[in-house]
């Protein structure tokens, strides 16, 4: 990037305040590749500029949006990569929220299928096997097998122990497959069940699946913003490249 040779450098002091950082946080950030490196005064001190500043202000709203420790280590790239790649990378990011997205409300449908089919009238011959279940809820068998070890799922056996999932076991696959897409662990999904079963309402699991959402709305307007400031760091590059 071309420097304004009027550009005022900063210490590393002036960086930190600019941008809520202690001096220690700033040099482990240049330490790390966050930003580029400093230049070094006669004196030795560091001297930041505004690409310095930018590139912070880059790095917190990208941990904003995917968590400190991914953005520590997607940031070097993004500074040091061809703009092409950087550019590409960004816009998988943006694809994984809205894939993310796109789970979660279809986690949400599928509840809503979920607790309206189960008070329909169900007979025998409704019931699924473990590979049309599997099929139907887009999961591996397998995944329906481990959901059972850990007594979430309940479905029953016959003569020869094959398994067969009537309407309270489909319903509860379905309901572990909503909070498992929106990134519930087995122990609070567990949790979440029992109040189901117990007062047969699932508004506790629309309402962590509607907060999910939210959080993904935020994480997706701080990628925003660290796009725009990535923009400042890329301007110059684009035509050099």
């Amino acid at each position: 990037m071309m420097r304004n040779p009027q550009e005022q450098a900063m210490t590393t002091a002036v960086l930190g305040g600019r941008v809520g950082y202690s001096t220690q946080q700033v040099r482990g950030l240049e330490r790390l590749g966050v930003i580029p490196p400093a230049e070094r005064g006669s004196n030795g001190y560091r001297r930041y500029r505004t690409r310095h500043e930018t590139a912070v202000r880059a790095y917190r709203a990208m941990a904003e949006a995917i968590g400190p420790v991914p953005a520590r280590r997607l940031m070097p790239l993004l500074i040091e990569a061809p703009v092409e790649e950087a550019a590409a990378r960004i816009d998988e990011l943006h694809a994984d929220l809205a894939d993310e997205r796109s789970r979660v409300r279809e986690a949400l449908h599928g509840l809503d299928v979920a607790m309206t089919e189960a008070d329909d009238v169900f007979v025998d011959a409704d019931a699924m096997t473990i590979g049309e279940l599997a099929q139907a809820l887009g999961i591996r068998a397998s995944a329906l097998r481990h959901w059972e070890r850990e007594g979430l799922v309940h479905p029953l056996r016959d003569a020869a122990s094959s398994r067969s999932y009537a309407a309270g076991a489909i319903t509860e696959a379905r309901i572990v497959a909503a909070l498992r897409s929106g990134g519930y662990g087995i122990p609070a999904i567990a949790d979440i069940l029992e109040q189901v079963r117990l007062h047969a309402d699932a508004s506790a699991v629309q309402r962590i699946l509607r907060a999910r959402l939210g959080v993904l709305t935020r994480r997706s307007i701080a990628l925003l913003a660290a796009a725009g400031q990535l923009h400042a760091l890329f301007d110059d590059r684009v035509d050099a490249e």
